[in-house]
């Protein structure tokens, strides 16, 4: 499998917003916005078979927040990287350091090996969690030769949604490596939806089609260098895409500006939303006093700045996937 692509040269435009609108240099939106869980409603109305994967996944999930399962690995489990770069512009091809950088932030954050967990509160300070999950970019592509982890792919695609065109050649993309030995990253120029505005990135559950399995991330919200652009430039828009791969839900439950929502995890508090930029401690929502929202979760829509720890319930839910929908990855490390 080639490592540039070059294929895509003449690929259908998409529809576009304007360059003066999503102009390379454009400032980076004021608040966080993530496309996962309009992706997963857009599966569970297209695809039976995906609503039945993702009971099958909460059900084991459900088991192990209520201990009646455990996880059977053992140690840290290293999971191969392919970073698909769909550029359309010279910037949109990001160097190997940003892409590096953003496989050195997952590996602190999921380790709980971040500096600056420091700053979670003290209250939440025995629940931040050591996932036991590291990264690598790949050595070995589909077809057993070497590989640096990284595809590159011109493309002539200027704004890129929610419809996972990025990973498909044919619109544009690149298509996937094998979803159950890689976690497939695709990091292209724009992700614009028309209803949301600009997105940040978007993930898929685990339980859904291997075509598309994966995380897309907009260049300029990816690692710590090169064009990363702040408040998004810590590489912690990664961290809450790869959480939803690994079926971590929003802090909040996804039910609006409610109290009726849950991300089925016992130590993450109720609230009533996401928080934005980067709150003071506390911030009370839902009853929750007096501790508040646990906005310092990386699954809320903090600034990268804000956000510092997975809990022990979360790596529980991460420990579920592990040892059922990506055990893949276990065997194979």
């Amino acid at each position: 499998m080639p490592e540039n692509d070059h294929e895509n040269e003449n690929a259908n435009d998409h529809e576009n917003a304007n360059q003066s609108e999503f102009g390379e240099t454009a400032a980076a939106p004021g608040r966080r916005v993530c496309g996962t869980m309009p992706v997963h409603r857009r599966l569970l109305s297209e695809d039976s078979g995906y609503a039945r994967a993702r009971a099958a996944v909460e059900n084991l999930a459900f088991a192990f927040e209520r201990g009646h399962e455990s996880s059977a690995r053992v140690g840290v489990t290293t999971i191969p990287v392919v970073v698909h770069v769909v550029h359309r512009t010279p910037e949109q091809d990001i160097g190997d350091d940003q892409i590096v950088s953003q496989i050195d932030v997952l590996n602190r954050d999921y380790r709980r090996l971040n500096p600056d967990v420091s700053q979670v509160p003290d209250v939440w300070q025995g629940l931040a969690a050591d996932c036991r999950i590291e990264f690598r970019l790949a050595t070995e592509d589909p077809d057993g030769r070497p590989t640096d982890g990284i595809t590159r792919t011109p493309s002539r695609t200027e704004s890129f949604g929610m419809d996972d065109s990025a990973k498909f050649a044919s619109s544009g993309g690149h298509d996937a490596w094998p979803a159950d030995e890689y976690l497939n990253i695709w990091v292209c120029g724009r992700l614009f939806d028309p209803g949301v505005g600009e997105i940040l990135g978007y993930a898929q559950f685990p339980g859904g089609p291997a075509a598309t399995d994966g995380v897309v991330i907009a260049h300029r919200f990816f690692g710590t260098t090169g064009t990363a652009a702040a408040p998004f430039n810590l590489g912690r828009t990664a961290t809450h895409e790869v959480g939803h791969w690994l079926n971590l839900l929003h802090i909040w439950g996804d039910d609006g500006d409610g109290c009726s929502g849950t991300d089925f995890v016992e130590d993450t508090p109720n609230a009533g939303g996401p928080n934005f930029g980067t709150p003071a401690f506390p911030h009370l929502s839902c009853n929750n006093a007096p501790d508040g929202d646990m906005f310092v979760n990386y699954m809320d829509y903090t600034d990268d700045a804000a956000m510092f720890m997975f809990t022990e319930g979360q790596a529980a839910r991460m420990d579920a996937t592990l040892d059922g929908a990506r055990s893949s990855f276990v065997a194979k490390g």
